[in-house]
């Protein structure tokens, strides 16, 4: 079952799609929350998310303030992750959702990282795709000053030529070119507004109070992110708590695994099911 429901959060409205699983009731299936990547929506994940629902899972994708069909936040475009941090948690608040898993890419990676680091609000396993936890690799005083003409004509084109360069050459041409049209939807102010959060989001100081098992995913041909730095994350985590961390490279992916993987729901699937068993086990047998 798919529904769409509009949630009124600090004055605005925001959108979150829910998809169900016709195998379990609402109660009884582990929730979900699939995060979009920066200036885009939940429609990134309009080829994953009722395939993932098919293996168990209640799918919650919403709309941050100012992406899709969500209305902007009413004091203008978000700079900062542990706002749009915040607005989910009172998102799920309302959805009446406890201990959700949270799977996100990019800027949605990095607000997994956000929510899987707050003690007051737990999660039951994380998977963070394309993001680093220290410092994202953007000039944010670039993109401060771009915001000032950031409605420029060839903003689209820039935004279609940049997700083919982020796209993996795994990808065939037709599939890399739909999702580069995709994204050219997006509103470039709050594209821009999201990589100034992306570029001086960190939360390497805070990955001890992680909440919950972890899965650290790279593109091989990502441009984005440092492969090596995700996977020292990983290390880092272990050396802590060990067998808390996982870390994957993808090869021939690059910065839209969900999008660009054609088996994406699945390999997700067996992701959360692999958290559930770490989650699971008695302390000392992690792995």
């Amino acid at each position: 079952m798919i529904e769409a429901r509009y949630l009124e959060i600090d004055g605005a409205l925001g959108f979150v799609e829910i998809i169900s699983p016709e195998t379990h009731s609402d109660t009884e299936a582990p929730a979900v929350v699939c995060l979009h990547t920066a200036g885009q929506s939940g429609v990134q994940w309009r080829h994953v998310a009722s395939d993932l629902a098919g293996h168990g899972y209640r799918v919650i994708v919403p709309d941050l303030p100012g992406h899709g069909r969500s209305e902007p936040a009413v004091d203008g475009p978000v700079t900062s992750l542990v706002t749009y941090g915040d607005w989910l948690g009172k998102a799920l608040d309302l959805l009446g959702v406890e201990r959700p898993h949270v799977i996100g890419c990019s800027i949605g990676g990095k607000l997994t990282l956000e929510l899987a680091t707050r003690p007051q609000r737990p999660l039951a396993g994380a998977i963070v795709m394309a993001a680093e936890a220290g410092l994202g690799r953007v000039n944010v005083n670039g993109l401060r000053r771009e915001l000032e003409d950031v409605a420029g004509p060839s903003r689209a084109e820039r935004t279609y030529l940049g997700t083919l360069a982020s796209v993996g050459h795994a990808v065939p041409e037709p599939k890399a070119r739909i999702i580069a049209t995709m994204h050219k939807r997006e509103d470039p102010e709050i594209s821009s507004s999201d990589l100034i959060g992306w570029g001086t989001h960190d939360v390497r100081d805070r990955l001890g109070d992680l909440t919950c098992p972890i899965h650290l995913v790279a593109g091989a041909q990502d441009p984005w992110i440092d492969a090596a730095a995700v996977e020292d994350a990983a290390v880092t985590i272990n050396a802590d708590r060990p067998g808390l961390a996982r870390y994957t490279l993808l090869d021939g992916v690059g910065h839209y695994p969900m999008e660009e993987m054609t088996d994406f729901a699945a390999v997700a699937a067996e992701w959360l099911n692999q958290l559930r068993s770490v989650l699971l086990a008695p302390v000392g047998v992690l792995s």
